[in-house]
């Protein structure tokens, strides 16, 4: 089980290496940052179980740096979100003017 564990993950973090290396994902999407939190998450779980502790300081790190990616993200995203609603002009954000 642990060596299916390793190769889901590491084929996680080599896919949105590769995606990202390619143009198809941005570094800083949220997709990108899940599929590396994901695959180097289990990595590092696997790492722990196997009491691998160099293993676990890379990809632990790596796993809780996409998590703090994520949660900036989502932040940014729920801002934007509160923003856009405040605009006097609407959700929509057109710019009519408005006669007093």
């Amino acid at each position: 089980m642990s060596m299916i564990i390793q190769i889901v993950g590491s084929l996680g973090v080599l896919a949105g290496f590769a995606l990202a290396q390619w143009g198809v994902l941005n570094q800083k999407s949220i997709s990108y940052l899940i599929i590396n939190a994901v695959g180097s998450g289990l990595l590092a779980a696997d790492a722990v179980v196997e009491q691998q502790w160099g293993f676990l300081l890379l990809e632990g790190s790596w796993s809780v740096i996409s998590v703090i990616g994520l949660v900036r993200a989502k932040l940014k995203t729920h801002t934007l979100q509160l923003q856009s609603n405040d605009s006097p002009y609407g959700s929509n954000d057109s710019k009519k003017i408005v006669e007093p």
